[in-house]
């Protein structure tokens, strides 16, 4: 679990992948929140279609890649949960701040990665790392 905070944390623009409401592909940019509880969380707005899209198909991939060309690549299933502690985890960047105000915020949604798996790897030639979360 650390390699993978640390790795999200140094590389704060990842893409998320999900399926559309209306079948296709999707993939935006989002920000790693916080690690609790041993889940990795992030956050959205309840009013946007990646959130309606995780809801009806909660299967997402998350995909981010270093400068030296290693990558990471976060699959599994988002769950929502109205966690205040994660919230206002979330609250410390100041981007979040600056679009939900407060961490009560009622468009302010988090969730956490359940089943979640996780394979960072690079262009060594070395075996990718795996790790079940």
């Amino acid at each position: 679990m650390k390699e993978v905070v640390e790795f999200l944390k140094a590389n704060p623009v990842q893409y998320l992948a999900t399926v559309g409401r209306d079948g296709k592909a999707k993939c935006r940019p989002f920000m790693f929140c916080t690690e609790r509880e041993g889940k990795l969380w992030f956050c959205t707005n309840n009013t946007k279609n990646v959130y309606k899209d995780m809801k009806e198909n909660p299967g997402i991939e998350i995909c981010v890649s270093t400068p030296e060309y290693e990558w990471l690549r976060l699959s599994g299933e988002a769950v929502f949960e109205n966690n205040m502690a994660v919230k206002e985890a979330c609250m410390a960047n100041p981007i979040v701040k600056g679009q939900y105000k407060e961490a009560s915020n009622p468009i302010f949604e988090v969730f956490c990665l359940e089943n979640a798996k996780a394979v960072i790897a690079d262009f060594s030639g070395n075996p990718p790392k795996e790790y079940n979360l």
